[in-house]
């Protein structure tokens, strides 16, 4: 149901980008409590000197190759959402990343939270490009049977589905997207036993993928003085702008930076992933506003869990309580919710950050604040929100 706001008395539509983490960011290397010794106790491999950490508080840093974030945080734009997650948090990657998706931690269900406003938002399925995820595959957020999102692997291409005429390759991509979402456990060989992805496939198929076609000419259109660098993340985040500013009618983009998950070697990937990321979500932002069209976009930035307190020797293990990050023009930047307390008497199972604020609450305050929707039924259920806009 759509709900109406004096707030929102604006000519634009409201737009939200997604930008998922994929492997589980390490958030108490991110936003760093660089003044507790705890900290440097407990990460005598992956923690970062106190001397290199970027403060932006008396008690807070920026990762070291965050000067990006800093200064969106300096300029307000970015709220920083403390301790996000919810009660029993899963370490299983496949089973988190559902549970932020569905937005149902006790069962595998069937629509992703932003199918859901998908069909608020077009419930005819009028238009194809009402949501559209940059990368392989499409997230499972997106989808529900009957709910159309387009997927784009390469804008340049026109598209990932539209681009490939041999059905051998066109069903080879479909199975990356079931073998994407289907539990082990319902596997048997190569058959494919999942109810929820064959349920979704049987409704949409491929012709959950066709709304690509219209994009073919959106690259040629597009201009602009912002030098992007040749980063997954980048490219992403430009494609955004590109099919934004070609007035399509996108009202969800969904984009994924991958490669969070450092069990090893995790100061050099996660100093590489902070530096694409932060700039990467600057030169965005400098984009849009040089397009005059970044007043209707909101961003969140999430991941399926945050790490472990102490560090294994090389990077760290798989954690709960994390972080979230809520970008754009129109926020009233600051800390949100309550750091975990990283005292080792709190820690939650003897070695994990406590959840502070459930994720449900950050998804309705988005819903509800910005996209004019009533959460209740896309959540499932009434969660706190936070007050995060101007």
């Amino acid at each position: 149901m759509v709900t109406k706001s004096k707030k929102h008395n604006k000519k634009k539509d409201p737009v939200l980008v997604v930008v998922q983490l994929s492997g589980g960011n390490d958030f108490l290397n991110t936003v760093i409590p660089f003044t507790n010794g705890i900290y440097y106790d407990v990460r005598s491999y992956v923690g970062h000197k106190e001397e290199e950490v970027l403060p932006f508080t008396k008690d807070l840093a920026f990762h070291p190759n965050a000067e990006s974030f800093r200064e969106l945080y300096k300029q307000g734009k970015m709220a920083i959402i403390q301790g996000i997650g919810y009660e029993n948090s899963i370490r299983s990657h496949f089973r988190a990343m559902d549970i932020w998706h569905t937005c149902e931690p006790n069962t595998v269900a069937t629509e992703g939270w932003l199918a859901k406003v998908i069909r608020e938002l077009d419930p005819n399925s009028d238009n194809p490009l009402t949501a559209i995820s940059f990368g392989k595959g499409l997230p499972r957020a997106l989808a529900a049977p009957g709910v159309m999102a387009t997927s784009v692997d390469n804008l340049d291409n026109y598209g990932l589905m539209t681009s490939i005429e041999d059905d051998v390759q066109r069903m080879a991509n479909l199975d990356v997207f079931s073998r994407m979402y289907t539990p082990k456990d319902e596997w048997m060989g190569d058959r494919h036993e999942s109810g929820v992805v064959m349920n979704y496939l049987a409704n949409t198929g491929s012709g959950v993928l066709t709304g690509a076609d219209m994009l073919k000419d959106v690259p040629r259109k597009y201009k602009s003085s912002v030098e992007y660098a040749d980063n997954s993340i980048a490219k992403a985040l430009r494609d955004v702008v590109r099919v934004h500013t070609a007035n399509l009618g996108t009202r969800i983009f969904y984009t994924q930076h991958g490669g969070y998950d450092h069990h090893a070697q995790e100061m050099p990937a996660h100093d590489r992933l902070m530096g694409e990321l932060s700039q990467g979500i600057t030169d965005f932002l400098t984009d849009l506003e040089e397009h005059n069209a970044s007043e209707e976009i909101v961003m969140l930035v999430f991941t399926e869990f945050g790490r472990r307190m102490r560090d294994n020797g090389s990077g760290t293990d798989h954690g709960s309580g994390g972080g979230a990050f809520i970008i754009g023009n129109r926020v009233k930047g600051g800390l949100y919710s309550e750091y975990p307390s990283i005292e080792p008497s709190e820690w939650l199972n003897g070695e994990d950050l406590k959840h502070t604020f459930d994720y449900r609450g950050v998804y309705g305050t988005l819903l509800e604040q910005h996209m004019r929707l009533d959460p209740t039924e896309i959540v499932l259920g009434n969660y706190e929100q936070l007050n995060p806009f101007k």
